[in-house]
């Protein structure tokens, strides 16, 4: 539940965010290296290998649902460059660039569907006898 709410929170957070700094809004930019634009599916590939290297060490339930939450984070940053990825070239703003909002929404879709229609409540203690 906590991947699904931090892709489609992070995912629409992305989209305020890149509106800012396509509109030139209060000084919101780009993040650079070297004069060289870092788009932010670098920044939800790297919390996708962190999250998938603590998967494999840390086996506790408490850091599962934390790793849940950053792979949910992680996958929106970089699923919200989806286009950008397939033409290899930067189309974000462009025709091209809706690919990435048209897979977000049917992630988000179908993610939130399938958690709607398969969650059960857990029992309680005190319901546990």
């Amino acid at each position: 539940m906590l991947a699904w709410w931090g892709f489609t929170l992070t995912f629409g957070g992305l989209r305020l965010l890149t509106w800012l700094i396509h509109v030139d809004a209060g000084g919101v930019g780009n993040v650079s290296a070297g004069g060289v634009h870092i788009h932010h599916y670098v920044w939800g590939i790297l919390i996708l290998l962190v999250v998938g290297a603590c998967g494999l060490v840390e086996r506790s339930p408490r850091w599962h649902t934390w790793l849940g939450l950053a792979y949910g984070i992680g996958a929106a940053l970089v699923i919200d460059e989806t286009a950008n990825l397939i033409d290899l070239k930067d189309v974000y703003w462009q025709h091209a660039g809706g690919i990435s909002i048209a897979v977000a929404l049917i992630i988000i879709g179908l993610a939130g569907s399938l958690l709607a229609f398969t969650h059960r409540d857990q029992p309680t203690a005190s319901r546990v006898r």
